[in-house]
């Protein structure tokens, strides 16, 4: 026998209403904005200048992956504290730890090669 669920929405008044719409609709804007924006690099003569623009790009995806593990981390940390879960909390150092490493890779790699 299929148990059926009845989804009942929560009241919300029209200003909250008109104030979530507007709210929603900024937040898309932007991310739509941010999508359609590309990064140029001016195209140089010098062989090396075109070899550092794009490893400083690569490196800044890589960066960017880093804080999201980095932020990951923080609330699986957060996550584990309140559930008192020890497995759980340490993945969530794990995943921390990983991504303050991802995070400071170029400069890890600056540091050990010179």
């Amino acid at each position: 026998m299929k148990k059926s669920k009845n989804a009942t929405k929560l009241p919300m008044k029209g200003n909250i209403k008109k104030g979530f719409r507007t709210y929603a609709t900024a937040v898309m804007a932007a991310a739509l904005m941010m999508s359609f924006s590309t990064t140029a690099f001016a195209a140089a003569t010098d062989p090396i200048a075109v070899v550092n623009n794009l490893s400083d790009f690569i490196f800044g995806l890589i960066r960017a992956v880093g804080l999201i593990l980095l932020g990951f981390g923080i609330v699986q940390v957060g996550l584990s504290l309140k559930s008192h879960d020890p497995s759980q909390r340490a993945n969530g150092f794990l995943t921390l730890a990983g991504g303050i490493i991802i995070t400071f890779a170029k400069e890890i790699l600056t540091l050990i090669t010179g």
